[in-house]
């Protein structure tokens, strides 16, 4: 299914940025040029995690399990353009299963593991989903149950598919038992299958779904020449060599494992090492016994770990060079720290479902100071001229009359456009419409605002929506919570409007302290207004002290429940 513009599709093919190739074209090259490398390693929690030992494949392994899996599901009924829902942990399986359905023209719909019943209707509604994969168990959840209870709801959804043990008097498919049925006549059925589905890079390869973090989820179909437009760029600035160990600690859902992970993988070849449920302990050990070279996590951690020199004991840094983070913004000092004592670069990554992509990497901004800061502005200046921008855009435009800002100081919503953004969200027109500018420019809701002695930078100052407008005044709480993370008693901060009758709002922080230490209204004031010159009317008036912060699955604070608690 193609739902991209053709004269989009012409555009971008005659520039070079789009091709003809496919993931499965791509996944097929690797295997054929080293089929005995490791592909696909589980994490050695998965016995706990849904039941079943690790396993290890190799490039030609798993081409054996995806024609398995791709017989499975033909036999079942799937074909081309139909609809799975993917519900499964980082696990090997999870990647056979998205390479099966790139071979067949299946549209994945990857959804997180924490999802019940009222979201999984929802999404199963909206996409009419044909089927959905999970596994019986993950962790304690029995989800064989909740996937039967939404085929019970959802009257286009036909097929259950299981792994792990499944009780027989169900109608679940259990797809250990099928894989185990393969014969060679299957080999047959798979061949015909894929040629009548001669799937092309311009068609649906996901439907993934936006946070819902401040709404409600929506649809974002992307196709194979988007994701690879995306993992071009990630390369690029993560440094990625071919013979790249990658660790992927965010659930392979949407941007941050797909993009960032899977589809990098799937372009540079080298091995895809899952971990999931995030473990600390185990994120290290992988790290050291996987000899990882490129891996992505979140601030918060990469501050806690550099702050424990013992943690990071026997990691080969040699190997490891590079490290991607996002999702809040980066410490200066963390980003200096890995640079001076271990050599590593940390990549300030900025991206969603829908394609946004500022990426700040050593290559393009070496000083780590200006680096956890901004983002390039113009994306082609990279000191060797090897950065390969793909095509992609951006520009900062005031919302209210939207004409583009182009002096430094002045902030304003980052609009972005090019061969990595969508085209539009699934089967909403309307939303589509009001997300995109007349000049076809997707409108992000996030604040920026040029920066630098020669303009050449980008600095995020927060969601337009997530404004503090306090007596008229708009405060962007990314500032104030940069400012508090630099307060040394503060280990993790977010900053909300607090409702009030005169004002409209105040300035609230949700604030956790380091260990044994004490964080005061009045100290945290005066350090904002004594030590680094904040306005009076960007002060915190009201202060929560909390144990830690409500974060999604990918790190992001999940601002609605904080204001939640502030209406209680």
């Amino acid at each position: 299914m193609i739902v991209i513009p053709k004269e989009r599709i012409a555009k971008y093919k005659e520039k070079g940025w789009w091709q003809e190739v496919t993931l499965d074209d791509i996944f097929k090259k690797h295997t054929a040029d080293h089929p005995d490398t490791m592909a696909l390693v589980d994490a050695p929690n998965t016995m706990e995690l849904y039941g079943r030992e690790p396993t290890r494949l190799t490039w030609q392994q798993s081409e054996e399990r995806v024609m398995r899996y791709a017989a499975m599901f033909t036999r079942q009924g799937l074909k081309k353009d139909d609809v799975l829902i993917v519900q499964l942990p980082n696990i090997v399986d999870l990647s056979i299963v998205y390479l099966t359905c790139a071979r067949l023209g299946i549209i994945v719909s990857p959804v997180p593991t924490l999802y019940r019943d009222n979201e999984l209707k929802d999404i199963a509604q909206q996409v009419d989903a044909k089927a959905i994969i999970t596994a019986s168990c993950i962790g304690k959840y029995d989800h064989a149950a909740l996937a039967l209870r939404l085929q019970a709801a959802s009257p286009m959804l036909e097929k259950v598919f299981c792994l792990g043990n499944v009780d027989d008097s169900t109608d679940v498919v259990a797809v250990e038992a099928e894989l185990l049925n393969y014969t060679d006549d299957d080999a047959a059925l798979v061949m015909d299958a894929a040629n009548k589905a001669n799937v092309s890079a311009d068609e649906i390869f996901t439907i993934c779904w936006t946070s819902g973090t401040e709404s409600s989820p929506k649809g974002v179909p992307r196709s194979y020449n988007e994701w690879l437009s995306i993992a071009r760029l990630i390369s690029e600035a993560n440094e990625v060599q071919s013979n790249a160990n990658f660790l992927n600690p965010f659930p392979m859902v949407n941007m941050a494992g797909i993009g960032t992970c899977f589809f990098a993988w799937a372009i540079n070849g080298g091995t895809l090492v899952q971990h999931h449920p995030f473990d600390l302990g185990l994120f290290i050990q992988q790290i050291r016994d996987e000899d990882i070279t490129n891996t992505s996590a979140p601030p918060t951690l990469l501050n806690l770990l550099l702050q424990n020199d013992d943690m990071l004991k026997g990691i080969n840094f040699d190997r490891l060079r590079t490290i991607g983070s996002g999702s809040a913004p980066l410490s200066e000092w963390m980003v200096t720290g890995y640079q001076e004592k271990y050599d590593v670069h940390i990549t300030n990554l900025f991206g969603s479902n829908e394609g946004s992509a500022l990426m700040s990497s050593y290559g393009v901004i070496a000083d780590p100071v200006l680096r956890a800061r901004y983002f390039p502005r113009f994306f082609a200046q990279s000191k060797d001229g090897s950065l390969t921008t793909d095509g992609f855009e951006a520009r900062i435009v005031d919302p209210d009359t939207e004409e583009e800002i182009l002096e430094a100081g002045v902030i304003g919503e980052l609009r972005v456009k090019g061969p990595a953004v969508f085209s539009g969200y699934w089967r909403a027109p309307e939303v589509t419409a009001r997300s995109f500018d007349a000049d076809g420019w997707f409108k992000t809701g996030d604040l920026f605002q040029i920066a630098g002695e020669d303009k050449e930078f980008l600095e995020y100052f927060g969601r337009l929506k997530d404004v503090v407008i306090r007596g008229g005044m708009n405060i962007s709480p990314v500032e104030i919570e940069t400012l508090l993370m630099a307060y040394p008693p503060v280990a993790d901060v977010a900053i909300v409007g607090a409702p009030d009758n005169i004002m409209g709002e105040r300035v609230c922080a949700f604030i956790v302290p380091k260990k044994d230490q004490v964080v005061k209204l009045e100290a945290i004031n005066n350090y904002l207004r004594d030590d680094k010159g904040v306005a009076i009317f960007k002060q915190v008036e009201r202060l929560e002290i909390v144990d830690s912060l409500p974060r999604n699955a990918i790190g992001k604070v999940l601002k609605t429940a904080l204001r939640d608690q502030l209406s209680k």
